[in-house]
């Protein structure tokens, strides 16, 4: 699959799919409907689009996770995590602030800062600082 780079970030093309691991030196970008069968490893910022699909585990500088995207291995994270509505995780862990919006289903949330929730959510456990929960 080609990717395109723009200096330190390479974006992959909208409705691609990566049979096998994922290894970036930078930040990655990947639009909506993108499907990686293994593992992601990225040096920088992750952002993977809505109705995106990983098969494996994530672990990056920091993250973003698009609307209905799914991932079905943990993800860990250096620094901030931004979980997006009604995604689909295993687990996640973040060496800073985690923020959780509605609609997402989650295993274990592990922060070394504090854990935002918006709205009504489904997790295992949220382990954090603080947790901080806005609205119902």
């Amino acid at each position: 699959m080609k990717v395109y780079r723009h200096g330190d970030t390479y974006i992959a093309p909208k409705g691609s799919f990566f049979d096998g691991n994922v290894k970036i030196d930078g930040n990655f970008i990947v639009p909506p409907e993108t499907h990686i069968w293994g593992n992601v490893v990225v040096a920088g910022r992750f952002e993977l689009g809505p109705c995106s699909t990983v098969g494996g585990s994530i672990k990056a500088e920091s993250i973003v996770v698009g609307h209905d995207a799914k991932i079905k291995g943990p993800v860990c994270v250096e620094k901030t995590a931004t979980i997006c509505d009604n995604a689909r995780l295993h687990s996640i862990q973040a060496g800073g602030n985690i923020i959780l919006r509605p609609g997402v289903n989650v295993g274990d949330v592990n922060s070394g800062e504090t854990i935002f929730v918006f709205g009504k959510v489904g997790s295992v456990r949220l382990f954090g600082r603080a947790v901080k929960v806005y609205g119902t």
